[in-house]
């Protein structure tokens, strides 16, 4: 038996009523949606919200000190920021090779080490200003991910009340600084993922988009040049960020074949390695390297620094002398090699079985929900003044705040969900980004690892939340009730995160508490000491 439909070519209906053929979207939309248009009332939230959050980092700043001296890992970190102050920009620890990250995050400390003394205000206003500044950076991007200034808002409200970012910038530590440029590289690189579209948009409305299979060049791009820019900034803090420099350059070159392909290039992903990979090659590979070697400059200019000098000598078995496979290059470059090797021996051997089991020490699989926290500072008794009673405690918590963190495995699982089977793009960059901070230290969990590597991380959770009560809050044409109904869903989630960052105030900062106060913050066993 033939069915009709198999023999006889379907005729579209004819009349009024019938469907008509829709016209071919714009050139611009066909690329994607435009930017809002509501430009004053963003900078007004961003630049409001940005206030907020630079009172909220700073006050207090300079409180606690262990005795007016720095805390926790602070005690690496400031005092080699000092040191730089006094010896042309450059740690001069020959003795000890204690110095293991490169130097730029102690330089930025020593900028306000010079300004405001050796001090709590002066070795963590560098911290402060650059989690401040992150605020700002994370509505930005959100805004322009969801289209939405009420969402951007939203990503600054839960930035400036995660608890992991707000101890992280007050605390003269290098991993903020980390946070920063890989969160500005990300701002970079979305943006230049829409000034991409927008040339071809116009490429497209020209009628030139078929004159090669491969699509058009696109000329020099600015956001992506500040983003290996930026990316090698963020190595130059902490060699962890070589992990986010390969993942953003796989990440640019996806978003320039599915623009080519959204553009209607023949060939889109032929197209991206003819016209795309050697540029990307020298942004994202070559320019972070100088931008990192040139982060240098203090060392290679002193005549004190490690290993300043030792190619040049004869080392015998270490390889170092005058002659080499290696002899053309300068001796002050083969030097730094030979001191990068010594800093990598010592990360390398950075494990629980060769050091110990760290009090603090957690593994990768407990951070996205931030089960194990770190205590940076305790102090109670008699050296505690201010809660009321003869007895005080004054505490420091790296704790992310729970309504913001405890949801992350759903958060995540539908973020995933939308990137793969939806196939939207907001999604798939924003687990890139996420995934870069975590996944890589699966590869050695011996070694010892720490929460406060997610600092870097806490923004793309953020970014992922924010996209996740978008969807929640529902589409701008969406039924009134619905609309409703998800505003308040929103309203409530984040009102609550605002409330338990307030309620956790006390262990974020070091207010003086009772001990029944400290013993009520401590909401998990895997909290305590």
């Amino acid at each position: 038996m033939v069915d009709e439909r198999d023999t006889v070519p379907e005729v579209p209906p004819l009349g009024p009523g019938a469907p008509q053929p829709q016209p071919p979207a714009p050139p611009r939309l066909r690329l994607g949606p435009p930017p809002p248009t509501d430009q004053l009332r963003g900078w007004i939230v961003t630049w409001v919200l940005t206030v907020i959050a630079g009172i909220v980092r700073f006050i207090g700043l300079n409180r606690p000190t262990d005795g007016g001296t720095p805390v926790f890992d602070e005690k690496h970190y400031v005092p080699q920021a000092w040191q730089m102050l006094r010896n042309g920009g450059v740690e001069d620890n020959p003795g000890y090779e204690l110095v293991v990250h490169p130097p730029l995050g102690k330089q930025l400390i020593a900028i306000g080490e010079l300004l405001l003394g050796y001090n709590g205000w002066g070795w963590r206003a560098a911290a402060a200003l650059s989690g401040t500044i992150m605020v700002l950076l994370v509505i930005r991007v959100a805004r322009r991910l969801t289209r939405s200034t009420l969402l951007g808002a939203v990503a600054g409200v839960l930035l400036i009340c995660d608890g992991l970012s707000h101890v992280q910038s007050r605390m003269g530590m290098l991993d903020v600084f980390a946070a920063l440029f890989t969160l500005a590289a990300f701002a970079t690189l979305i943006c230049d993922r829409d000034d991409v579209r927008a040339r071809l948009a116009v490429v497209l409305a020209e009628g030139r988009i078929d004159d090669s299979p491969y699509g058009p060049r696109l000329g020099v791009r600015w956001w992506r040049f500040a983003t290996g820019v930026l990316l090698g900034l963020g190595c130059a803090v902490k060699w962890s960020g070589v992990y986010w420099l390969a993942a953003f350059a796989v990440l640019t070159l996806v978003f320039d074949a599915t623009a080519r392909r959204a553009a209607g290039v023949r060939r889109p992903w032929v197209g991206t390695i003819v016209r795309d990979l050697a540029p990307a090659v020298w942004v994202l590979a070559l320019l972070p390297v100088l931008v990192y070697v040139g982060s240098w400059w203090g060392w290679f200019r002193s005549e004190t620094g490690i290993d300043r000098n030792v190619v040049g000598y004869d080392r015998g078995a270490n390889g170092v002398g005058p002659d080499g496979p290696w002899a053309f290059l300068p001796d002050a470059l083969r030097s730094l090699w030979f001191y990068s090797a010594h800093v990598l021996d010592f990360h390398a051997g950075l494990t629980t079985q060769v050091s110990g089991q760290h009090p603090w020490e957690s593994k990768p699989w407990t951070w996205p929900m931030g089960l194990r926290p770190m205590l940076y500072y305790y102090a109670s008794g008699d050296k505690v003044k201010g809660c009321g009673t003869g007895d005080c405690v004054s505490a420091v918590m790296l704790i992310g705040t729970p309504a913001l963190w405890w949801p992350a495995i759903p958060v995540l699982a539908w973020s995933l969900w939308r990137a793969v089977i939806r196939s939207d793009w907001r999604y798939g960059a924003v687990l890139v980004g996420y995934g870069a901070g975590i996944l890589p230290w699966l590869a050695n969990i011996d070694r010892q690892m720490y929460f406060f590597y997610m600092a870097p991380v806490a923004p793309f959770l953020v970014l992922a939340t924010t996209l996740v009560m978008g969807e929640i809050l529902g589409r701008s044409e969406a039924p009134w009730e619905r609309r409703q109904t998800g505003l308040l869903v929103v309203g409530l989630w984040v009102g609550l995160a605002v409330a338990n960052f307030a309620y956790l105030w006390p262990i974020l900062v070091g207010v003086p508490i009772t001990p029944d106060a400290w013993d009520a913050q401590l909401w998990l066993p895997s909290w305590r000491p």
